[in-house]
């Protein structure tokens, strides 16, 4: 098995088919279709944006991500959208954006302190006066890893009509400081070998979260438990925040 990840142009096109859009989806969809200038951080494939681009959104509209074979689906489907390749470090931000997010937990892959601190300072300085800053981070409270079993298989469908296999498997113990280390192996109907993703999860409580936030300048006004906008509780699937500039 070799180690892949969405650098690989195979992987990047199935992306949305083991993700189809869901209500997560929607609950930022609605925050777009109300912000003038969107920067999405970790866009992926760029549906969120193509989506909004598709109603009809008028203003700016950019996704970032550091993986270039994702942005290739992104410009393939809107090239009237800004597509850039990166993290938040490739420029200076400078107030330009009314709305920040980052979906898809893309979050819970900044796995140290300093790294999430320098992304929350170039959101911050990305976010013009009133600018909001929204993301989600699975609850450690909740435990999700332990369903991420070899035994829970899905199954897509690649371009050429043939079926692919997926599954996850946690490496180790499960949650070690406040990290969870896994595989995703993919299994192609008539690829020679599979294709292996090894991958880290930062897993941050409520309260830790909250103070990464304030040291970089950001203060959470809402926080959600799960898509309805239910509020947080010790065992919600989800830690939805909403910040603004402090």
């Amino acid at each position: 098995m070799v180690d892949h990840s969405f650098t690989d142009l195979t992987l990047a096109a199935l992306y949305d088919s083991l993700n189809p859009w869901g209500p997560g989806d929607d609950f930022y969809l609605g925050l777009v279709r109300e912000a003038r200038s969107v920067l999405d951080i970790g866009c992926g494939t760029g549906r969120l944006l193509q989506r909004a681009r598709a109603e009809g959104h008028r203003g700016r509209l950019m996704g970032l991500d550091p993986a270039a074979a994702m942005l290739v689906q992104a410009r393939r489907a809107r090239p009237d959208v800004d597509w850039v390749l990166g993290d938040t470090q490739v420029r200076r931000w400078d107030g330009e954006f009314d709305l920040a997010v980052m979906t898809g937990h893309a979050f819970q892959e900044l796995v140290g302190d300093e790294e999430i601190r320098s992304c929350l300072r170039a959101v911050r300085a990305a976010l013009g006066t009133g600018g909001r800053f929204v993301f989600e981070t699975r609850n450690p409270a909740a435990r999700a890893w332990e369903r991420w079993t070899p035994e829970r298989v899905h199954e897509i469908t690649a371009a050429d009509g043939t079926p692919v296999r997926v599954w996850h498997e946690v490496q180790g113990n499960g949650l070690r400081g406040g990290r969870v280390r896994f595989t995703e192996t993919y299994v192609g109907e008539h690829w020679p070998v599979p294709r292996v993703c090894h991958s880290v999860l930062r897993f941050l409580a409520p309260e830790a979260l909250s103070n990464l936030l304030a040291e970089s300048g950001l203060t959470v006004v809402e926080q959600y438990g799960d898509w309805r906008r239910t509020p947080l509780t010790p065992t919600s699937p989800e830690i939805i925040s909403v910040a603004r500039r402090t």
